[in-house]
């Protein structure tokens, strides 16, 4: 039986705004290294195909990532669109021949082996998975002025993460949809495949420690993570 081809997309085209400095995030040092490499570097040694880098500094990345590193799974390096959800998009007419994608964001360095296999695992049977932890806070959501409205049980609530996992066909046709009808408030892939009912979506339990570098604070959280598992 040959094996079906699974691809990651790696997004890499945020701006970084919260961060306060003077690059993109998505290059800032962590550890010595830039913070995109250590997603690349998970998959480089994951089962995963090939990877799709998403990326408006493809020149950059290629020689200060890829081939300073020797990250090989790397087969193409696509730009990003106005949105997030246009650089997905971008990644996705790009994949060839794939049954699978995981869709991750480049600024969650904490990615571990654990957390792919998972993925790729529970994709393969439910079609379409997110990585994400419960949350351990009370959660209140606000009214227009900043009341609290209601409280959702917390047991049900769940903080997502990336990568998301999806079959190749059926994230296509979602994504397609999305770029006809330009929906508001579109913030990730789950709610792309929700938002024109194409699959329920199943929640897997990934890691507090896949953090999504947003402001300085995250950077010395990371920074003490990967130390806890000795990544390169």
């Amino acid at each position: 039986m040959q094996k079906e081809k699974i691809t990651a997309i790696v997004l890499a085209g945020g701006s970084g705004k919260r961060m306060r400095a003077g690059c993109k995030k998505q290059y800032m040092e962590l550890g010595g290294k830039p913070i995109l490499f250590y997603s690349l570097k998970a998959f480089e040694e994951s089962e995963v195909d090939d990877i799709i880098l998403v990326t408006n500094e493809a020149e950059y990345c290629k020689k200060n990532i890829l081939q300073k590193y020797g990250l090989n799974k790397v087969s193409r390096i696509v730009p990003g669109g106005a949105e997030r959800y246009h650089s997905v998009y971008n990644g996705l007419i790009s994949v060839t021949g794939s049954s699978y994608v995981l869709i991750h964001d480049g600024a969650r360095p904490c990615l571990t082996q654990e957390i792919i296999k998972a993925a790729v695992e529970s994709v393969k049977q439910y079609h379409a998975c997110v990585i994400g932890m419960p949350v351990k806070d009370t959660i209140k959501i606000a009214d227009s002025g900043n009341f609290a409205a209601n409280t959702p049980d917390r047991e049900r609530v769940w903080q997502i993460q990336t990568p998301q996992a999806f079959s190749y066909p059926m994230i296509l046709k979602a994504y397609q949809k999305i770029i006809e009808e330009s929906p508001k408030g579109i913030t990730d892939d789950a709610m792309v495949v929700e938002y024109g009912n194409f699959a329920k979506v199943k929640l897997i339990q990934g890691s507090y420690q896949n953090i999504k570098i947003t402001t300085p604070e995250d950077l010395q959280l990371a920074e003490l993570f990967l130390k806890e598992t000795n990544f390169p």
